[in-house]
């Protein structure tokens, strides 16, 4: 036995080895470190932020790019690996077209002030390109997709219709930048040029994310096979629990700055999450540290067989 082979049997037996592994694997490690990532992670964030913003943690530490990056990746954690079984080669290509607009967008609005509004980064949020986020997409991605997966199950029967569907993502997907908005302003994320009425935020903020909600929703809508995506859904228990993050981080902050009606639509995006019976008992059982199941085990406990 070569010593490469004896490392990943012996320090590595736990890593999958092919597809079929991989994705129950990540089922169970998501499914095991559900409290770590999905309650922990978003108050440690919070604190990290408003320590950032106030002082309380030391410079180095103070808006870090990394750990803002590394952060985000773990809370989007569940929702990839949830959607992950129903990525096929037309979702990949609705998923290109996303981020290609995501970049156009922000880069539009960046230079030109329209759809959103004038505005600047204050805080570097990892590598930037002509000004904005390289990994803009994973903030702006979760958000939609959250929105549609939270109203698809909160609609029952009624999201077999796409004109409903659509009537109801997209002001889903405007009420949560009515949470991120105000917080991330009041952080120093970005600032407005002209301010804003609401906390900082102009309405024309607002009317830019109607645009992108409608654009990012209809494309969703069309390159991702409702029925499998729903049907993972109603199977996977963690699927939403980014969500949850979302509501813990940015509740927490837009309590501090007193962004209160904000704070109500955190609330009510929690209460649709109970609802849905998207936050429960699993959600508050702290782990004893960081589970990392057997692939081989996992597999075989699920009857999967290695390709």
């Amino acid at each position: 036995m070569s010593a490469e082979s004896s490392t990943r049997d012996g320090l590595f037996s736990w890593a999958p080895r092919s597809r079929s592994e991989a994705e129950p694997w990540l089922d169970a490690f998501v499914d095991g470190n559900r409290f770590t990532i999905s309650v922990f992670f978003p108050l440690v964030g919070a604190f990290m932020l408003l320590g950032s913003a106030n002082g309380w943690v030391p410079e180095p530490l103070q808006f870090n790019p990394p750990f803002i990056l590394f952060g985000t990746a773990v809370m989007a954690a569940p929702l990839i690996v949830g959607v992950l079984p129903t990525i096929d080669r037309k979702a990949v290509a609705g998923i290109v077209l996303l981020m290609s607009y995501t970049y156009a967008i922000e880069y539009i609005g960046v230079t030109t002030g329209w759809p959103y509004g004038g505005f600047s980064y204050g805080v570097t949020l990892g590598p930037m390109i002509e000004g904005i986020p390289a990994a803009l997409p994973l903030f702006f991605l979760p958000i939609v997709m959250n929105s549609y997966l939270l109203c698809v199950l909160l609609l029952g029967d009624l999201a077999d219709r796409w004109v409903v569907r659509l009537a109801v993502v997209i002001p889903a997907v405007v009420a949560m930048d009515v949470v991120l908005d105000p917080a991330a302003v009041s952080l120093g994320f970005w600032a407005f040029a002209d301010g804003g009425a609401f906390y900082n935020v102009p309405l024309s903020n607002y009317a830019g994310w109607v645009v992108s909600a409608t654009v990012a929703v209809a494309v969703m809508d069309w390159a991702f096979d409702r029925d499998e995506l729903e049907s993972r859904l109603r199977s996977c228990e963690f699927m939403l629990d980014d969500m949850v993050s979302f509501v813990i981080l940015w509740g927490f902050i837009n309590i501090w700055f007193g962004n209160w009606i904000p704070l109500v639509v955190a609330i009510v995006f929690g209460l649709g999450l109970i609802r849905a019976k998207r936050f429960d008992a699993g959600l508050l059982e702290p782990s004893t540290g960081l589970y990392i199941p057997d692939a081989t085990k996992v597999a075989a406990a699920r009857g999967v067989t290695d390709e």
